[in-house]
């Protein structure tokens, strides 16, 4: 679903501070978050790799199907022995046989496993969602950290330059004696404080760009500013509600669940009698041509106490399922309140962080011009510039903070999907292997020619 909700005021003055502050000039051909996230969901390996773990899921349903169905096997031998007595020559025997096993009845316990597979499926496509989430948000994550880093290094270099200029003014006022030797010495060790940071900036910068290429497959470019954040909820407990109606981790749990009542249904009916029929015909070089026809019915009477072991180990599992969807319940509504918590305080941040750079500003432009009349020195030109200078790395990473806090509340309401965010991309459909396959098709059925088709499209 899709999240129409008026947007609170404390995400609204973030997404202006952030579309305007993490950037300018907009250029057509530099990426924007959009085209990241697109690379990401095409590029993933983890995506990839879940996708397969599923389509391995989807098997399970074919493989317990098949118990329904007859099995055919056909047998032959071929043998040479000689006599006893030390006659040339000997016997030899030759025979060829088919048979075919149907289970008549077991209690319904063979279709208990056929549903029980199918909510594993249904839990393994959640689990994929959930995986999908993932991804969009690292990629969001390494997106904004370029951003990020891309300004602080600006911010650096800017900096640096200024802190020479200061020095180059410090040298010009220390010949003709307004100062002295300590302030040439102070400009000069913020100078080489000045560089020192740069070069850690730019080493952070550096680091951001592989985490951009292991998240989005490939490296960054010119990256846009980021966009408006997309709609919020309205309060905390609004978010809950709609992480707990659309979370693929709750779905997961409560298919988890089903599967394990059914297979503790399938482990009770494990105890009652089973029906099969047995035919077979056969050639044999001595007897000729033979065939047979049964009914066979077994009937567990003692296993050592194992059939009831595996009904309350049946039952424990669902037990545990039943506390581990209370505990996820539990997990998603605390990631749901400290997402909240985090981009409240990331906001108020930022807007201290503004209130602070224009106090900064005004502070550096009077002790710059004090220390023109002789009423300052350069150290505090020096401090003064320092804290401007922090004030707007600060903010820089406010609104980084911002930005990965409302896009954490979007994901731990379940919504951070490519079909949420309504990105125009080709999405993978879980459902189309499952339904080439869930019907166990042989390969030379139409069915089987298709589920052949598609497993080479996967393997490519």
């Amino acid at each position: 679903m899709t999240i129409k909700i008026t947007l609170k005021s404390v995400a609204l003055s973030a997404a202006v501070a952030l579309t305007i502050g993490f950037g300018t000039a907009q250029s057509a051909s530099a990426e924007s978050l959009q085209s990241a996230l697109i690379a990401a969901y095409e590029n993933s390996n983890l995506l990839e790799q879940n996708r397969a773990l599923l389509r391995a899921t989807d098997e399970d349903v074919a493989v317990a199907l098949s118990a329904l169905r007859p099995q055919i096997s056909a047998t032959s031998s071929f043998g040479h022995s000689d006599q006893a007595t030390g006659r040339v020559g000997g016997n030899l025997n030759a025979s060829i046989s088919l048979g075919l096993e149907l289970l008549v009845w077991d209690a319904g316990r063979t279709k208990l496993g056929v549903e029980a597979s199918k909510e594993t499926v249904l839990a393994a496509r959640a689990n994929l969602l959930n995986v999908e989430q993932q991804v969009l948000f690292n990629a969001v994550a390494a997106y904004v950290g370029v951003l990020r880093d891309t300004r602080v290094v600006s911010l650096r270099d800017n900096n640096l330059r200024l802190i020479t200029q200061e020095l180059r003014a410090a040298r010009d006022r220390f010949e003709v004696g307004e100062v002295t030797r300590t302030d040439v010495a102070q400009a000069e060790a913020r100078l080489a404080q000045a560089r020192g940071a740069l070069s850690e900036a730019q080493g952070n910068l550096a680091i951001s760009r592989e985490l951009y290429l292991a998240n989005v497959g490939r490296k960054p470019g010119r990256l846009n500013a980021v966009p408006s954040i997309p709609s919020l909820p309205k309060s905390v407990e609004q978010a809950r509600i709609l992480a707990e109606r659309n979370h693929p981790l709750i779905r997961q749990a409560q298919h988890e669940i089903k599967a394990g009542e059914l297979n503790a249904a399938r482990a009770k009916a494990a105890s009652r009698p089973t029906i099969g029929m047995t035919a077979s015909a056969g050639h044999d070089r001595a007897r000729d041509n033979n065939s047979s026809i049964g009914f066979q019915m077994t009937v567990p009477i003692y296993q050592g106490g194992q059939l009831k072991a595996l009904e309350r180990k049946a039952m424990a599992q669902v037990h545990a399922s039943r506390s581990g969807l209370n505990q996820t319940v539990l997990q998603i509504r605390q990631n749901v309140a400290d997402s909240w918590s985090r981009l409240a305080v990331a906001n108020a941040q930022l807007q201290a962080s503004d209130r602070q750079i224009r106090a900064a500003q005004v502070a550096f432009n009077g002790v710059r011009e004090e220390t023109r009349l002789g009423a300052r020195t350069t150290l505090d030109v020096l401090d003064a510039e320092q804290s401007l200078f922090d004030a707007r790395t600060n903010r820089v990473v406010f609104e980084t903070q911002v930005y990965q806090a409302a896009y954490q509340l979007i994901s731990s309401m379940g919504l951070l999907t490519v079909s949420d965010l309504k990105l125009p991309v080709k999405q993978y459909d879980p459902s189309e292997y499952y339904n080439a396959v869930k019907h166990a098709p042989v390969p030379v059925t139409k069915q089987g020619k298709k589920l052949d088709r598609i497993l080479k499209r996967y393997q490519k």
